[in-house]
């Protein structure tokens, strides 16, 4: 299962350690981490990944400009040690604004367009204000993806989620399934090259564009309408053409020719 050249992220999981997550439960998790970067284009012009913590209080593990490359993370994911009671989910999304998504902890500037994601997990239901503080993480341009263990409350997670809803929502029923999101993610942040895969339907040309592809055509062509075939242009009609006397239109190019009396010079264009 190769790491697949996904658009470059700056990513932040935000994983609950409270009491009600079991050792073993939260080696799991850990695990399913460790996962899901495997399958990331992971390095410092690629995707960076940042680990946060969180009971009652919070722990940035390690953030952003920390490790660029996989074994480095896994092996400081492998040493997180769980915290303690209480699931302030809304302070830990407060403390990723605040502490992790900057530049000086190693967010890329905004000229970059790199997509900010967090994954939230967590199995309970936060003791704090979640609506707000995932609204205005929302607003400054995060993404968050919600995943739900167990006893986690559903309507927590789809009011601190991102929409459309139904791919930012996941719920497993145990720690002990929480590795079959894996693959949920890696079709997620995979930008499939939909040109690559064939399924595109352009005539000409196809342009990958993130998740999604555009259509474009030859020199000489224009995209007609349907955003799919394309068209020759008249280059005698749009004057695009050099031709001393007569142009003639000849599939999205053109040729000269001459009146009578005149012959064509090796320029291919003037007559004399």
């Amino acid at each position: 299962d190769a790491a697949c050249k996904n658009q470059p992220l700056d990513l932040v999981f935000i994983i609950d350690s409270s009491r009600s997550v079991r050792p073993e439960e939260f080696e799991k998790v850990k695990i399913f981490l460790s996962e899901v970067i495997d399958t990331l284009d992971v390095g410092e012009r690629t995707t960076r990944v940042a680990v946060m913590n969180y009971a009652s209080t919070v722990k940035i593990e390690f953030p952003l400009q920390t490790y660029f490359d996989k074994a480095s993370m896994k092996e400081a994911i492998s040493h997180i040690e769980p915290l303690s009671a209480g699931t302030m989910t809304g302070l830990a999304i407060q403390t990723a604004m605040d502490e992790v998504f900057t530049e000086d902890m190693g967010t890329r500037p905004a000229t970059f367009n790199i997509p900010k994601v967090v994954i939230v997990v967590t199995d309970g239901r936060p003791q704090d204000q979640v609506q707000e503080v995932a609204t205005s993480a929302r607003t400054a341009g995060i993404e968050i993806y919600a995943v739900g263990v167990d006893r986690a409350d559903m309507q927590s997670l789809r009011v601190m989620a991102s929409e459309p809803l139904d791919e930012h929502v996941f719920y497993v029923e145990t720690y002990g399934v929480i590795e079959k999101l894996t693959s949920k993610f890696r079709e997620t942040f995979c930008a499939v090259n939909m040109c690559a895969l064939g399924t595109h339907d352009c005539e000409q040309l196809c342009i990958s564009n993130g998740r999604s592809f555009l259509c474009d055509c030859y020199e000489g062509y224009t995209l007609s309408p349907d955003k799919r075939t394309c068209s020759a242009v008249d280059m005698c009609a749009s004057g695009r053409h050099q031709c001393d006397q007569v142009c003639v239109s000849n599939n999205g190019s053109y040729v000269c020719e001459c009146y009578e009396g005149y012959t064509l010079n090796p320029d291919k264009k003037t007559c004399s």
